[in-house]
């Protein structure tokens, strides 16, 4: 039997933003400045992110702030 692994699930905003310690609208602002883009883009307009992502996004980030 093959097994293939589960796509990890998908975070909303609000759940993304609870879990980095930042507010909805803080993480909402940061995709407007082109600093952070979530996994996935609805048809809707709303963003899922996937957790894993949205760290390496961040450290990244980081990273860009403490060579600046």
């Amino acid at each position: 039997m093959i097994t293939v692994p589960r796509p990890a699930r998908m975070l909303t905003t609000t759940e993304a933003a609870d879990r980095i310690g930042i507010s909805r609208k803080t993480l909402a602002r940061y995709v407007s400045a082109g600093k952070l883009r979530p996994t996935v883009r609805l048809p809707s307009g709303h963003m899922r992110w996937e957790m894993d992502d949205l760290k390496a996004q961040l450290r990244a980030l980081d990273e860009q702030r403490d060579d600046d």
